[in-house]
């Protein structure tokens, strides 16, 4: 990571611009239902008050699709910091205009500011220049710890850095990029990658660049049937993307070909319907019923993709194994969860790669017990593809 953080820089006296990600679920009284993402950003928030630095935060919720919406408002964001912290958090009713400007240039060192939804103006998506500079003009310094907007080039992201330097990144983006990018970099091996989630398309890149890199690339999820059917086999009602059908017989290919093992389930859980009560069979991939759906890996599969992971000393998932919302339908994705959990307590690197994974890992209490699990769903997936992200480019340089 060839970028400034914030331990290079002194900010005593200075007024920083924070961009965090609080795009958190709100309950329904309003509240906070998930309080992660808040939390996955004190050790910055905590770090540049210590500095002696006073702290401007400011983030989107939700699609409010450009106006001010009340259901979208980050004021109860603002309690919930307040709370973790245990010290008083401002808030400003607008990220941008006259109140935003008093009240930023009225902060006293150690004082916590919590602009509005960005979001709640067009022009933050629309990465419009004046916008990014009305934003700069908050502060003296830019951070980003927002490692799951750093894939967007909005204007609280990337714009805005044209107008404030230095640019630097928070804690959370600083151990987000050193995880991803050493696994990708330089993975002690054997390094295995373990994909799922429902569809082939939104993972194609990431099978590609990590085809490149791993020693064994497990297939799992509702992607898993498209692969199937590619090799001729019956899938009965199970998910399939038949535009990818070609794709995935030439991911199977290029797998083949440079000698790589591309690991398929033996065999699955099938069920007559996606329900609580459906009845459900365990089968032989080369026995699925033409009339049944696939909702998890079986247990055949649970075994073989665990003796991977126990031989591995680094290990990426991304995507859950099944229909893991459904209880009896998550036992595959739970028994990744506990295999990568329990590599971890022999010394291997284990990294869960945002989105519906990390979702599943955190709800079976196993978070803790991970290397890291990432807070960016789109942005780990893009950098696991290989991509740069814009909110990470625009950051300072070192030296």
């Amino acid at each position: 990571m060839n970028k400034l953080t914030v331990h290079d820089i002194d900010v005593a006296g200075k007024r920083c611009v924070v961009r965090v990600d609080f795009n958190v679920p709100l309950d329904e009284k309003g509240g906070v239902a998930d309080d992660t993402r808040i939390a996955a950003s004190l050790p910055t928030i905590e770090t540049l008050i210590t500095k002696g630095a006073s702290v401007i935060l400011m983030s989107h919720l939700g699609r409010p699709k450009g106006k001010p919406d009340p259901r979208y408002s980050l004021r109860p964001v603002a309690g919930r910091l307040a709370e973790l912290l245990g010290r008083p958090v401002l808030f400003a009713p607008d990220c941008v205009g006259p109140d935003a400007s008093a009240m930023a240039e009225s902060l006293q060192a150690g004082d916590i500011l919590l602009l509005e939804n960005l979001r709640f103006h067009p022009e933050e998506e629309a990465n419009d220049e004046t916008f990014a500079t009305s934003l700069a003009s908050l502060g003296d310094v830019y951070v980003n710890d927002a490692f799951g907007s750093a894939h967007r080039a909005h204007a609280s992201t990337e714009g805005i850095t044209r107008h404030l330097q230095p640019a630097v990144a928070g804690m959370l983006m600083e151990k987000e990029i050193r995880y991803l990018g050493g696994i990708l970099e330089n993975p002690a091996r054997p390094f295995t990658a373990i994909l799922g989630g429902a569809k082939i398309s939104g993972k194609i890149d990431v099978i590609r660049n990590l085809l490149d890199k791993v020693d064994t690339l497990c297939v799992g999820g509702g992607m898993m049937y498209t692969f199937l059917k590619a090799q001729g086999k019956e899938i009965g009602k199970s998910l399939l993307e038949e535009e990818k059908l070609e794709v995935a017989a030439g991911v199977l290919s290029e797998a083949r070909e440079r000698g790589k093992p591309l690991l398929l389930p033996p065999d699955t859980v099938v069920a007559s319907a996606i329900s609580e009560d459906a009845p459900l069979l365990i089968v032989s991939v080369d026995g699925i019923p033409s009339d049944m759906i696939g909702v998890d890996i079986g247990p055949k599969t649970i075994d073989r993709f665990t003796d991977v992971i126990r031989a591995s000393r680094t290990i990426v998932w991304n995507g859950p194994m099944g229909v893991f919302e459904i209880p009896r339908f998550a036992e595959g994705t739970n028994a990744i969860a506990r295999a990568m959990a329990e590599a971890t307590k022999t010394g291997a690197v284990t990294v869960v790669g945002g989105g519906d994974s990390a979702a599943a890992v955190m709800a079976a209490g196993l978070g803790p017990f991970m290397s890291h699990v990432s807070t960016g769903g789109g942005a780990s997936l893009e950098f696991l593809e290989g991509k740069t992200l814009p909110g990470v480019a625009a950051l300072t340089e070192r030296g």
